[in-house]
């Protein structure tokens, strides 16, 4: 399947990290004595993003924001060893690897993302890890995946962006590229998985018959 890329978001997606995200959060909350709702705040940041809360409390609470990412970033640093795979995450970064297909990463998640990569021992699949501090434009901003496709020569409709959340979806939407989530959508570019062990069989039903018959 050479000329095929993945794409991956990490956050719920590849890692089982919601909760070490909501508890960072949490921490840093407290330590700004700001009201914290757990449910309140996992809505929030799945329908936008953690970046989007922290600029909302900054604003509303008169707060500054350098210094409130600093704090979570710390404290989510800290629980790196409660991050764990998605169940099929191995499995299915090894099966791309061996049909030849071409991965890399475009988190929202800083260069944290390095060091949990390394250390669940997944750094090794990817080409090139893009994370908030690369300097792109965030989600659903195209820019990242422009950057990719132009420096590596992906052709868009063999080219997948997966992950979890409505944002997400809309990023490959917005960068003409095909995705994969775990959200079921009316947009014409998504394909539903409800576990990460569906994509091999997903892609051969659909995307070798859609986009790879001349392979």
């Amino acid at each position: 399947m050479q000329g095929t890329a993945f794409i991956w978001d990490l956050d719920g997606t590849l890692l089982d990290s919601y909760e070490a995200i909501l508890s960072g959060i949490e921490e840093t909350y407290a330590q700004f004595s700001i009201p914290y709702d757990k449910e309140k705040v996992r809505a929030f940041i799945l329908k936008y993003s953690v970046q989007d809360l922290l600029e909302q409390v900054a604003e509303e609470r008169g707060l500054d924001l350098g210094i409130l990412n600093q704090v979570r970033a710390q404290s989510l640093a800290e629980k790196n060893a409660q991050v764990v795979l998605m169940p099929g995450a191995c499995e299915v970064l090894d099966w791309a690897d061996k049909q030849g297909i071409q991965q890399f990463v475009y988190t929202h998640k800083g260069d944290n993302a390095f060091f949990i990569l390394r250390d669940l021992g997944l750094d090794s699949y990817f080409t090139e890890i893009l994370t908030s501090q690369s300097g792109f434009a965030r989600k659903p901003n195209p820019e990242a995946a422009t950057y990719l496709i132009s420096k590596y020569h992906l052709k868009p409709d063999r080219t997948c962006y997966i992950g979890d959340r409505t944002l997400d979806v809309e990023f490959a939407q917005n960068s003409g590229i095909q995705s994969i989530n775990f959200l079921e959508t009316p947009v014409d570019c998504n394909h539903q998985i409800a576990t990460l062990e569906d994509i091999p069989s997903l892609f051969f039903e659909n995307f070798m018959k859609e986009n790879m018959s001349d392979l």
